[in-house]
């Protein structure tokens, strides 16, 4: 009776009071988990971790910037592209949100070998975060929160909780930092300073002193990017096109992917006036004044930096790049400057197409905290506070697509934390991913880590194209990938398999028909030879098939099947062997380094060795061997110690 006599407004909360199972105890603020960070990284690690049953807080500066891509609104690129499809492979979302909302798709070095193939979306900005914002608001177990985390709350060493800008107090059992450049962030336009992670973001600020104060060292690094120009104001003649592929391809390997229209970026280039116009204002450059002492990104420099370092270039490549459908934002992707905003209106002037240029936002620089990743595990959790864990530009990378992997990995690996069961830590040999996250707990990076086809020595193995065949087992094992879609996986698998077998077990006849096929790509064949000796030549695609064998044509394979087809076939000796060189490098993994071992007592190797070791403190040989300054003799040396 008295229950009807409550106000309206009481009965939401006596319903949630009620079904503690649907509303999960955030009432209490009690969670599993606690994301800090909705950038590409804090989206992976909630969504990994709410799908495998944990409740987690994901905490944000600005509901609104979920998934926001900052700098330059693409997905993919050489190496990058891969961890895409890692990432998809393993049940993670960046590929399908890439796929859903991209405004062109290129393959990259297409003309070049499989090992650095690159897929490369152009994302409609606006539309990336709308669609990721869906999913993750959509997903059960996810609480989004508008704040910002001030405090870690540790107890004997373990995570208990968290304490927001407003005293608030939540109690957890893991925590995930994905800050990304946030953390204490300064922004620079000229010597013009102020606080903030992103134009038009405040700064994180008190998290570092609190990771200072529980043990967790923190240094500086830097990044910036390049003004937004309205499109209405760009003489697009004057520029070279640069159209999307017309055969297209995708991220995800889940089915029915949707066919968008394509939109062109363009090509203009730097000159004389625009190299002068920066040489004379370098003395209004943060960053050749001093004022900035945070290391910057070697492979995407600014403006200046490459006028400087690479004086004797006459031009460099810039292109303009749409941001959305809906809006006249253009991207001037290569153009990256921290000098003032008047001098970024001559410089971009002086290009050829831009003579007219209205700026919407300035470039500027960034400088931030980060985490040295030498402090984590492979898990990427700490080594001294256990439950809390790091990923994305907090471990000093750089990209979208570096932070995501890390967020899967640290998503999955916090609930496998909280159930006491044993983590995920992927091989080098096994995923970009791995070799990713190996380099930053091992080599203890000094600036902004970018993943390229050069850092993996297993490169040929880890191709865009066998993603799924290296990690969706893993993915479903998990609990990641549901069933339908590992169904589909080991039907492809298993059609690869026939078609390898059929092609080297049918003979192609030498006929007047067949040599003129193959005349066009250079190529002719005097006696009978089986259709994987031919597809070994290197003129020689799976596509010819089609013309001169029947049986090509009947069975008409997916072409994501007949390129790996092809790969398999005309790779296989350069594949073997690197096979080979896994099977020596699993050799030194078996080798376990005790992890109370005490260095200084060991004789034979330098001081300097030692210390590296102290520091990086290896599980395995294998790692051992990778740490910069660690010579051959010293894991002979170590060899023979854990041996005995």
């Amino acid at each position: 009776m008295y229950f009807f006599s409550f106000p309206i407004y009481i009965y939401p909360l006596i319903f949630l009071l009620y079904n503690t199972d649907m509303a999960g105890d955030y009432i209490n603020n009690k969670f599993d988990v606690i994301v800090v960070g909705a950038g590409h990284a804090g989206c992976e690690a909630a969504l990994s971790a709410a799908r495998l049953g944990c409740d987690v807080l994901l905490c944000t500066l600005n509901v609104d910037n979920i998934a926001l891509q900052p700098c330059n609104p693409a997905i993919g690129g050489p190496a990058k592209s891969t961890l895409v499809r890692e990432i998809d492979a393993l049940g993670g979302v960046m590929g399908e949100v890439a796929d859903a909302t991209y405004l062109q798709m290129k393959t990259l070095n297409s003309s070049k070998g499989p090992a650095v193939r690159a897929l490369r979306a152009q994302s409609d900005k606006k539309e990336y975060t709308r669609y990721m914002r869906n999913i993750i608001e959509s997903t059960d177990n996810i609480w989004v929160k508008q704040t910002c985390i001030t405090d870690i709350k540790v107890k004997d060493g373990e995570i208990i909780g968290a304490v927001d800008e407003y005293g608030i107090e939540f109690s957890c059992r893991a925590i995930i930092l994905t800050t990304g450049t946030s953390l204490e962030g300064k922004m620079y336009v000229g010597l013009q300073a102020y606080s903030g992670g992103r134009l038009g973001e405040r700064a994180a600020i008190g998290l570092s002193e609190s990771l200072r104060k529980n043990g967790i060292q923190t240094k500086k690094l830097k990044t910036g990017t390049p003004a937004r120009v309205d499109k209405r104001t760009i003489d697009y003649s004057k520029m070279t096109i640069q159209p999307g592929d017309d055969k297209l391809s995708f991220y995800s390997f889940k089915p029915n992917r949707p066919v968008r229209q394509q939109y062109p970026c363009y090509l203009t280039r730097t000159n004389e006036e625009t190299h002068a116009i920066i040489r004379a204002n370098l003395d209004k450059s943060p960053m050749y004044q001093g004022l900035i002492h945070g290391v910057g990104p070697r492979y995407c420099p600014s403006i200046e930096d490459k006028i400087v370092r690479f004086a004797s270039n006459p031009s460099h490549h810039i292109f303009i790049e749409p941001e959305g459908l809906n809006t006249y934002e253009v991207y001037i992707q290569g153009f990256s400057t921290s000098l003032p905003a008047c001098v970024q209106v001559e410089m971009l002037r002086s290009l050829p197409g831009l003579e007219k240029a209205h700026i919407i936002k300035p470039a500027y620089a960034v400088e931030y905290d980060y985490v040295p990743a030498v402090q984590t595990l492979h898990s990427l959790m700490s080594k001294d506070i256990k439950g809390l864990f790091f990923a994305g530009q907090i471990n000093g990378t750089s990209g979208y697509e570096e932070a995501a992997a890390q967020g899967l990995i640290a998503g999955i690996n916090s609930v496998n934390y909280i159930n006491g069961s044993e983590f995920l830590e992927l091989s080098r040999a096994s995923s970009y991913t791995g070799t990713l996250i190996d380099d930053l707990v091992t080599k203890d990076i000094q600036e902004p880590y970018r993943m390229l086809t050069s850092r993996s020595e297993y490169r040929l193995l880890l191709r865009q194209d066998n993603a799924d065949e290296r990690l969706t087992e893993i993915g479903h094992k998990i609990g990641l990938i549901d069933d339908a879609q590992y169904q589909r996986f080991l039907l492809k698998q298993e059609n690869i398999k026939k078609e390898i077998q059929r092609l080297q077990e049918t003979k192609l006849s030498a006929t007047t028909e067949v040599n003129d096929v193959l005349a066009k790509c250079g190529e002719h064949i005097d006696n009978g030879i089986r259709l994987a000796e031919l597809l070994k030549r290197p003129n020689i695609t799976y596509d010819i098939f089609r013309e001169v064998d029947v049986e090509t044509r009947a069975i008409n394979l997916s072409q994501d099947i007949t390129d790996e087809v092809e790969v398999l076939i005309k790779y296989d000796g350069y594949i073997k062997r690197q096979l080979d060189q896994v099977e020596t490098s699993e050799k030194l993994e078996k080798y376990r380094i005790p992890a109370n071992i005490d260095y200084s007592q060991i004789k034979h190797i330098s001081t300097e060795t030692r210390e590296k070791l102290e520091k990086i403190r290896p599980t395995n040989l294998a790692q051992a061997s990778r740490i910069g300054g660690v010579k051959p003799a010293d894991i002979s040396v170590l060899m023979v110690m854990l041996g005995k």
